[in-house]
């Protein structure tokens, strides 16, 4: 790592980006309404080299939110203790305003599956997940996030609603929560239920980011639409319009665009942001 490390600034309730290392001068010299930078843990658990030199020179200027994506929190296995401490190296050099992980799996034994999996919301699983969150917390010394997930199927041994799960882990373990509007629209219509009663009864209070992104439009075995969570292209206009029904009942919240993959030039990102950016505005103006 390097020596010193990058300015600590606290996250605003404004809009971010997923930092992409193409836009790297783009974002100083022309940032337009994007005020911080989501990086991916896994990104950075180098030693020195350019990506941790450009996030400390980033860190002057845009608050960082640190994203994990290889923990595999819901895991039945316990947490990877060389992973744990690779990641408690980077955010103790980074020291930034946020950390976020998913409410997901990816792992079993030694195998990583690059896939975020859904889990059963059971008691054993709220048990093992609690447990497992509580050991980041206490090993990075610092509360984090925890996303929900984009689901394609419902377990038929749960016996949890998802956000009632989401606000029992809250109660638990001091976590905060990241709510991806994105993922909420997809998972309202793989399993067919309303996005808006979802907001309705998710943990609102707990709710430190919002995520928007994109998803791929598809049909299942049976011809019924199936979203596809991509994070490939622009935000379609029913999750703006869920970003705007959230928004109303949160009050102000740093907001995110994703865009991981097919990542476009910064002139199409930074239109991206700037949607973000005025949903924040008109929620001021009401």
């Amino acid at each position: 790592m390097l020596d010193t490390s990058p300015a600590h600034r606290p996250l605003p309730d404004a809009v971010g980006v997923g930092y992409k290392s193409q836009h790297f001068s783009d974002l100083l010299h022309a940032p337009g309404p994007v005020r911080w930078l989501e990086i991916h843990a896994e990104n950075y658990m180098g030693d020195g080299g350019r990506p941790l030199a450009q996030l400390r020179r980033l860190a002057e200027t845009f608050a960082i939110s640190v994203h994990g994506v290889g923990l595999s929190i819901g895991g039945e296995t316990p947490l990877d203790p060389d992973h744990l401490a690779r990641l408690k190296h980077l955010i103790t050099w980074a020291n930034p305003a946020s950390f976020s992980e998913h409410l997901a799996w990816s792992t079993h034994g030694a195998e990583f599956m690059n896939d975020l999996l859904p889990l059963p919301y059971t008691n054993a699983t709220l048990a093992r997940v609690a447990a497992h969150v509580s050991q980041v917390q206490d090993t990075l010394g610092r509360q984090m996030l925890l996303e929900n997930p984009s689901s394609y199927l419902a377990f038929a041994e749960s016996t949890w609603s998802e956000t009632d799960f989401l606000a029992e882990l809250a109660q638990r373990t001091g976590c905060g929560l990241l709510l991806d509007v994105n993922n909420v629209f997809i998972s309202a219509t793989n399993l067919g239920y309303s996005p808006q009663s979802y907001i309705d009864a998710y943990p609102l209070a707990a709710v430190g980011e919002i995520h928007v992104g994109g998803h791929d439009e598809d049909q299942d075995d049976h011809g019924a639409p199936l979203l596809i969570d991509s994070h490939g292209c622009e935000a379609a206009d029913p999750v703006w319009d869920l970003l705007d029904y959230a928004l109303v009942k949160t009050g102000p919240r740093p907001v995110l665009i994703e865009w991981d993959n097919d990542v476009p030039d910064w002139a199409t990102l930074r239109l991206e942001a700037q949607r973000g950016a005025d949903a924040l505005v008109h929620l001021a103006a009401r």
